[in-house]
């Protein structure tokens, strides 16, 4: 103020307030928006309060009731609403407020844009995220109900809610639902319920009503709230066309309040007909269970291993016999062709062998190194050999030069020597010596091996022995 004053030369109010007066004159006209409340008509002039609906900030403001009127559709409490405004200085009062010359609704394509930006917004943010949303408890101890003062959304929600399940317990909250205090009253009420440990699921309720009725439903903070809240949260706000932006947020979205009631407690009569027929098709199952077992019992017992096990025994011993048996004529049968293989192979040896060749009458004449003799004229006087014959040995000492020698020719036997068999050499010599047993000796060169098999009687010392070429 370019007055100076003092205490000792102060103004009169009178003054103060024209000059306040004349300094608001000057601001002059303005558009502002907000929500009407508080709204009364007196005479020719209409009086409200328009209020911001994010903060909490109000203005007193007063019109003719023409202008009031001339609204369409006329403006009414908690509506959203567009004026051309005049500050106003009452001096006679001291008081301020505007004057309304004009009054203009918010349109509803405005309205629904700004909601369709703010929805964009948050679902930008994942509060609409489907992984958010909460199952809601099959039966909750207590509900917590959000609901305006004894509206018709609290008496659906608490009849049908106790109809389906007597035992339930609620916990209400009763707020303004719509106007300017709607969203702080339904926030704190959200808060109070999820603070409390024994409400186990949350509903917010309201019956149908216009856009601008809803709108606090759809407020931004509100939103977040429900968010953030701990306990499940159940949306029944106005119908089923109604979608504010509260039930995109919310944990279940009920269409009306009275499906609310349906959606948090069962109905006793379904779950008590559930229960029955649970309990016929154990029932069933179980006597099914129980009947197949009993047969399988039955079964098992009707073998004959049970019904006469010492017939199985019995049986099971006549078929060791038997067995035993088999494999006793198994066993036989093998010996005898091993036996008759086994005699087989000793004719045999016997007859290849040298000892069979000696019965024959041949011998085998020997040095004392055990060198064979093959041929007479290698024979020197006085020599002294072995003769092996089939029953044993003698030695033998070669006759003198002077004594007669008897040379056979060829192809011709020896006179008075034994024919030798097949296989010996044609050639022989016929030697004696006085004292020897038999008085002379007859030596042969069987084509026998001489190291076969020993005949019956000989000694296996005196064998001759055979040199072994080395390679």
């Amino acid at each position: 103020m370019a007055e100076k004053t003092s205490p000792e030369q102060p103004l009169p109010i009178r003054t103060v307030l024209q000059m306040v007066g004349g300094w608001i004159g000057r601001l002059g006209t303005v558009w502002v928006e907000g929500q009407i409340t508080e709204l009364t008509a007196r005479g020719g002039t209409v009086f409200m309060t328009l209020r911001d609906p994010v903060a909490n900030v109000s203005a007193r403001v007063v019109c003719a009731r023409g202008v009031y009127e001339a609204g369409t559709p006329r403006p009414v409490d908690g509506a959203r609403v567009v004026m051309h405004l005049k500050p106003d200085f009452w001096l006679s009062k001291g008081s301020f407020a505007f004057t309304a010359l004009e009054i203009r609704p918010v349109g509803v394509g405005e309205l629904l844009a700004r909601l369709e930006r703010l929805r964009q917004t948050l679902a930008a943010e994942g509060l609409f995220a489907a992984d958010r949303k909460r199952r809601l408890p099959f039966l909750p101890g207590t509900v917590g109900l959000i609901c305006g003062r004894g509206s018709a959304a609290e008496r659906d929600v608490l009849e049908n809610a106790r109809r389906r399940w007597p035992a339930v317990r609620f916990a209400v909250e009763e707020v303004a639902v719509q106007g300017p205090y709607a969203v702080a009253q339904v926030t704190e009420a959200l808060r109070k319920l999820d603070a409390d440990p024994a409400v186990d699921v949350i509903v917010i309720a309201r019956g149908g009503g216009s856009l601008e009725d809803l709108l606090p439903f759809s407020d931004e903070s509100l939103v977040r709230a429900v968010a953030a809240c701990r306990t499940p949260v159940v949306s029944a706000i106005g119908h089923e066309q109604d979608t504010p932006l509260l039930d995109l947020v919310a944990d279940v979205r009920a269409s009306t309040p009275t499906d609310a009631a349906k959606k948090v407690v069962p109905d006793v009569g379904e779950q008590l007909t559930l229960i029955r027929q649970l309990r016929d098709r154990g029932r069933r199952t179980l006597s099914g269970w129980l009947d197949r077992e009993l047969a399988w019992l039955a079964s098992i017992r009707s073998r004959p291993s049970l019904a006469d096990p010492v017939r199985e025994i019995e049986r099971r011993a006549e078929q060791v016999d038997q067995l035993r048996e088999r494999a006793r004529r198994s066993l036989g049968g093998s010996l005898d062709r091993a036996e008759d293989s086994l005699q087989h192979l000793r004719a045999r040896l016997i007859a290849l062998s040298p000892a069979a060749t000696l019965e024959r009458g041949y011998a085998i004449v020997q040095r004392p190194t055990g060198e064979v003799v093959r041929q007479a004229a290698s024979l020197a006087p006085d020599d002294v050999l072995t003769v092996r014959l089939a029953d044993g040995r003698v030695t033998v000492r070669v006759a003198a030069p002077d004594q007669a020698t008897e040379t056979s020719e060829p192809g011709t036997p020896a006179k008075g020597a034994r024919t030798a068999g097949p296989g010996a050499r044609a050639g022989s010599t016929k030697t004696s010596e006085p004292g020897s047993p038999s008085g002379a000796a007859e030596a042969s060169a069987p084509d026998a091996p001489a190291e076969a098999g020993e005949p019956r009687g000989s000694s296996q010392r005196e064998r001759p022995r055979r040199r072994t070429p080395r390679r």
